[in-house]
């Protein structure tokens, strides 16, 4: 038995319609790999369920998986936004949502965040990004304006295989957007963060009561 065997034996299981997701996702789209899956789906959860947010925001559907296993966890008067740029997975995704037992909770949007959730015009208590990673810094100074203060962000993949450590990725442009942002966020006034080395690297960061003016921190080289 592996390490990753043992954990997920003494995690709380997935419902069977999200491992049914998980499995199409794997056998039906090029990057399975990408969705939350098991472990990472229960802690999605059990965060929404510990914060208590009643709007969420999400960069990056892809197949749906992150979106259903957040909303499980909502309140009776909880509702999560999920943005996908991508539109050429809406016929995998949007189908998997609207069945799904939390549909009622979930507004799946075709379209850029960057652009399309400023205009929602909604006060957000935590986000999840998990989008293209040559843009988290640009995602980043979108979301936290339209976080609450006292609110969180959780950011994937920002230990991205362990490249951001690793000096024969410095020049792909992926590993540079992670690092980049995990660098701004580390140095940012404006909230206070800790990575978990969950899979991929798991980053949640808190807005703090006080945001400071950061002139020009946002801006890529």
């Amino acid at each position: 038995m592996t390490l990753d065997d043992y954990i997920l034996q003494h995690t709380s299981p997935e419902p069977d319609y999200l491992y049914r997701l998980w499995r199409a996702t794997n056998l039906q789209t090029v990057h399975g790999r990408m969705a939350s899956g098991h472990l990472q789906g229960r802690l999605l959860k059990m965060l929404v369920q510990m914060i208590r947010p009643r709007n969420i925001l999400e960069v990056g559907t892809f197949s749906g998986y992150s979106a259903i296993a957040m909303a499980e966890g909502l309140t009776a008067d909880g509702h999560l936004y999920t943005f996908e740029i991508n539109d050429e997975m809406e016929d995998f995704t949007r189908p998997w949502i609207e069945q799904s037992p939390v549909a009622d909770k979930i507004t799946f949007i075709i379209g850029d965040a960057m652009t399309e959730a400023p205009r929602l015009g909604i006060a957000f208590d935590m986000a999840f990004i998990d989008g293209d990673k040559r843009a988290y810094v640009e995602y980043y100074e979108t979301v936290l304006p339209l976080l609450r203060p006292g609110g969180f962000i959780l950011a994937d993949n920002t230990l991205w295989d362990g490249h951001v450590v690793d000096q024969a990725y410095d020049h792909d442009r992926q590993t540079a957007g992670i690092e980049q942002f995990n660098d701004l966020v580390a140095r940012d006034p404006r909230t206070e963060q800790v990575i978990l080395p969950l899979r991929d690297g798991l980053t949640l960061i808190r807005k703090t009561n006080t945001p400071l003016p950061m002139e020009g921190l946002g801006e890529r080289p």
